[in-house]
């Protein structure tokens, strides 16, 4: 049922957006932050690895640590702003047609307005006079 539930919501937010899957999930993520069965719906298939992962990074040690008792920082009360600007951050994210795509971040293509240097050029060119053509 909740699936069924998360792909009604889903189709809602196409028809919103009018086809846009860009704007869908920026409908999508902001219904999940109000509304806690759709944002069960949608985890839920991920719920058990969501879990694997965080409990190996904590017995790893790869967690924040919290600082020892006694500290100033210990007794500091969290950031307001991270509470409040987490669902938004992650919208703008969602919604940045220029955001960069997970896997896609380090594509190595060269940037508009970037100039390859002479030094770089000469550089390459002697590397490839010192290499020998493969042997047949």
């Amino acid at each position: 049922m909740s699936l069924k539930y998360a792909e009604k919501r889903i189709e809602e937010a196409l028809a919103l957006a009018q086809g846009n899957i860009a704007r869908a999930r920026v409908h999508v993520l902001s219904w999940a932050a109000e509304d806690p069965k759709l944002l069960k719906a949608l985890t839920q298939q991920h719920m058990n690895g969501i879990v694997a992962y965080h409990v190996e990074r904590v017995a790893s040690g790869r967690h924040e640590k919290p600082p020892p008792a006694g500290t100033s920082e210990a007794r500091r009360p969290p950031k307001a702003r991270e509470e409040s600007t987490f669902g938004m951050e992650i919208l703008k994210a969602v919604a940045d047609s220029n955001a960069v795509m997970f896997g896609l971040e380090g594509d190595g293509l060269r940037r508009p307005g970037q100039q390859v240097s002479a030094e770089h050029i000469k550089a390459i060119r002697r590397l490839a006079e010192n290499t020998k053509p493969p042997k047949k």
